[in-house]
């Protein structure tokens, strides 16, 4: 799956959720973007066994932020030029405070 597939998924999981699909539909997205079968050093240590993992998942798991990343910033960017009474930064500003206060 090229990195460009995986952030056309990322946002289709943005767009379905705003459309009430399933949760199911975020933990599908991220099975189709793991790596069925990973290859590993035969003589491995557990360290070396975790870093080549680390290595193989962090392309498509980039990927995938990536493709959030850009969703939302083309979402922010169109919601910002509609000139509302607080901008997106503003928004995710409250809700970092709401988070950090515990509030759910």
């Amino acid at each position: 799956m090229t990195e460009n597939e995986i952030k056309l998924k990322a946002i289709a999981v943005l767009t379905g959720m705003r459309g009430d699909v399933g949760t199911d539909y975020v933990s599908a997205l991220l099975s189709e973007v793991t790596p069925a079968e990973f290859l590993v050093p035969a003589e491995a240590d557990p360290a070396e066994i975790g870093l080549a993992l680390l290595e193989q998942l962090s392309g498509p798991w980039s990927a995938l932020v990536s493709g959030f990343v850009l969703a939302f910033e083309a979402v922010a960017d169109a919601y910002d030029e509609a000139d509302p009474e607080m901008s997106a930064q503003e928004i995710l500003q409250a809700l970092a405070l709401e988070l950090a206060a515990g509030d759910d």
